[in-house]
């Protein structure tokens, strides 16, 4: 019998009727300025649609010339719900959103399981939104691909990085950090850390604080990797809830970020 995450946070975070996420995502996608260059990894915000989607989409859209090449997804994100120590495994068949159903890359799956900071837990999952809020995203982009969620709690970035090479591949497999930044500072002071943070992350400068991006970890353990695999960071997009739909009192600051080897490319 086939064990489902079912969506958490449809019609909260995004629309739960087919039809009209179909329609939104589109639009977004369809707005969003295009990159001309492939990447391998994503930093990506995962608040509501209507605050974040566009700055998502900015990373998203860029997926279009490579996407009949990608087939994996490794699906990073933090754990706001549940407290947990290390990276989690949703430990289910399938993650299911209003677009349909994405079967879980069993194969990597075991490429990790026996790792010491590798737990399996579905309450980590139930109410996650930071991963789920990216699949209709991916779902509209890139049609038929597996994925491979964690949802990341207390843990190094070594032990991200470490992870990450484990499930690396080649260019059938796309990395999505989803994190957001500051979180509920005056709009200028939001301007400023985020700045900061945006810039520490384009010059591959780890760890991030966790007051800058509550994904911090699995962002930092991204940087550790690109390092390694001598990926070049480019800035997308970068806003706050203040620039999109929120009041400018307390906002919460978003970058979509994308990370590729030039040398590939060259």
């Amino acid at each position: 019998m086939t064990s489902i995450r079912s969506p958490a946070v449809a019609g909260l975070f995004y629309p739960a009727d087919a039809q009209q996420l179909g329609r939104e995502v589109k639009q977004l996608l369809a707005t969003a300025q295009l990159q001309d260059f492939k990447p391998k990894a994503l930093i990506v915000p995962h608040a509501g649609y209507i605050y974040s989607g566009a700055i998502a989409a900015s990373a998203y859209a860029g997926l279009s010339s490579v996407a009949a090449t990608i087939r994996r997804v490794v699906l990073l994100g933090p754990a706001h719900r549940v407290a947990v120590h290390g990276l989690a495994l949703p430990g289910v068949d399938v993650f299911e959103t209003p677009l349909g159903r994405v079967k879980l890359d069993q194969e990597l799956v075991a490429t990790i399981a026996h790792l010491p900071q590798v737990i399996v837990s579905k309450e980590v999952h139930a109410l996650e939104h930071s991963l789920e809020v990216q699949l209709p995203f991916l779902q509209s982009v890139l049609g038929d691909f597996t994925l491979l969620p964690l949802a990341v709690g207390m843990t190094s970035p070594e032990a991200v990085a470490q992870v990450l090479e484990r499930l690396w591949g080649g260019e059938e497999t796309l990395i999505v950090i989803s994190s957001d930044l500051s979180h509920y500072l005056p709009y200028a002071a939001a301007q400023r850390m985020d700045n900061e943070t945006v810039q520490a992350i384009l010059q591959l400068r780890q760890p991030i604080a966790h007051d800058h991006a509550c994904g911090s970890i699995p962002v930092s353990g991204l940087i550790i990797a690109a390092q390694k695999h001598h990926l070049t960071p480019h800035l997308l997009d970068l806003r706050n809830s203040g620039d999109t739909a929120g009041s400018r009192d307390r906002v919460v600051g978003y970058a979509a970020i994308a990370f590729n080897n030039e040398e590939d490319e060259s």
